[in-house]
């Protein structure tokens, strides 16, 4: 098949997209020429919605005639603005209200939940951890094994891919479950893995893991908003992640955490503890005994950002409307045909980290250069080609085709204007 018969069938693929109006919901950011760009960056930071601006406009106005007021008689008052979302929220996790919470930022979310969750003792004090971890999750997991007076060398395992594989096998990491699960006091693994783009099997680690007693939380930050979750279902002990990717938040927005509903009532749970997780019918009693609300609110330590929630309010109301199983199935179908035409057209230029089966990954599509010398000098041939996509060293370029907002098209001219960068 030639480029052009291609073409053909990329325009109709667009003309018949059931989401295809989701688009207008978003700023596309534009060239020097007046074009949209090429926007396949939303593993990194997702497109503004529109309404967002309408939103804000309405919390500074709410800010400036009520002032202290607005906590109360704002059109979404601010005491309680975090719940505005809740629901929403849950739906994207498959979760239930009670299990979910937007707080903080995922770090800091990610470093409660160890605190919880993650409990070592003499003889089980080792954490699981994938190879290659976004590394704001290793610096947390080893800070927080040194916390507790035990050695990095010692307490944490990382699984890797095998030689000359990219991806790590579930069947790997269920070994090691089965060799050292006794001395595994936590699993903590990507739900999708940044670099390669890998989408953990979840539900079967989740299952392994608990059989031996172990707790098991997840990083869903490249997951949230991207793939098919089901968090309950799955009997997750935790997972946390941020919301400025593909849920479309902006730049530090508020991030997101769940904690499974059998953990919801254990007031046993050490944490540490702030206002804002306290019983919401005496927290202005200012009682100084901590009484933690049911469930992830628990959790909490201060009132929410009301500035950095709302972008996140407008996304999620585009995510119910276009609801994620449509999504996915859009999802699907983008990244099967820019792997379809990066082997088609470039198989001798490019491989293709991130695995085939579409159960095992989501939007991103992880391209290894194997002219790797090039690497550098291709990525920026599509920087002035108006392609906005992600680099990492040495030699990947992270595409990530997102079904609000992208059409088939781009990926078309995308492959177009990499094959020319590539033949230069």
């Amino acid at each position: 098949m030639n480029f052009k018969s291609v073409l053909d069938t990329t325009k109709q693929m667009d003309e018949t997209d059931p989401l295809r109006e989701f688009r207008d919901r978003f700023y596309i950011p534009k060239a020097k020429s007046g074009r949209h760009k090429i926007y396949f960056c939303g593993n990194s930071l997702g497109l503004q919605p529109k309404e967002v601006e309408k939103l804000l406009e309405e919390e500074l106005e709410d800010w400036k005639s009520q002032a202290v007021d607005a906590h109360l008689q704002a059109k979404r008052p601010w005491l309680s603005y975090h719940e505005q979302v809740t629901t929403k929220l849950a739906k994207v996790v498959g979760a239930k209200p009670i299990e979910v919470v937007a707080m903080n930022s995922l770090t800091v979310n990610l470093h409660l939940m160890m605190v919880s969750f993650y409990a070592p003792a003499e003889g089980r004090h080792k954490i699981l951890m994938e190879d290659k971890a976004f590394p704001s999750d290793r610096y947390a997991v080893e800070s927080q094994i040194r916390f507790h007076d035990f050695d990095p060398h010692s307490s944490l395992i990382e699984v890797k891919a095998r030689p000359n594989e990219n991806c790590i096998r579930t069947e790997d990491i269920q070994k090691i479950i089965e060799e050292q699960g006794d001395d595994l006091a936590l699993i903590l693994l990507s739900g999708v893995q940044y670099y390669t783009g890998q989408a953990f099997e979840m539900e079967a680690i989740t299952r392994l893991a608990q059989q031996k007693g172990i707790r098991v939380g997840f990083d869903l930050a490249h997951a949230v908003g991207n793939i098919p979750l089901e968090l309950h279902q799955w009997d997750v002990d935790f997972a946390v992640w941020c919301s400025y990717k593909y849920l479309n938040s902006g730049p530090g927005a508020i991030a997101g955490c769940f904690v499974h509903e059998r953990h919801a009532r254990n007031t046993a749970l050490k944490r540490f503890a702030g206002w804002w997780g306290h019983n919401k019918q005496k927290r202005f009693l200012m009682e100084p005994i901590f009484d933690p609300l049911p469930g992830a609110e628990s959790w909490q330590l201060s009132n929410p950002p009301i500035l950095s929630t709302t972008p996140l309010l407008a996304s999620l109301g585009i995510f119910e409307e276009a609801g994620m199983k449509r999504l996915r199935e859009k999802s699907i179908q983008l990244t099967a045909y820019l792997e379809f035409l990066i082997h088609s057209k470039l198989e001798n230029e490019i491989d293709i980290l991130t695995p085939q089966d579409p159960k095992q990954r989501g939007c991103q599509l992880s391209l290894q250069l194997k002219q790797k010398e090039r690497g550098s000098e291709v990525y920026q041939q599509l920087l002035l080609k108006e392609v906005v996509c992600d680099w990492r060293e040495p030699n990947v370029i992270r595409i990530a085709p997102t079904p609000l907002y992208n059409k088939y098209l781009e990926v078309f001219e995308f492959v177009q204007i990499l094959k020319e960068a590539l033949h230069r």
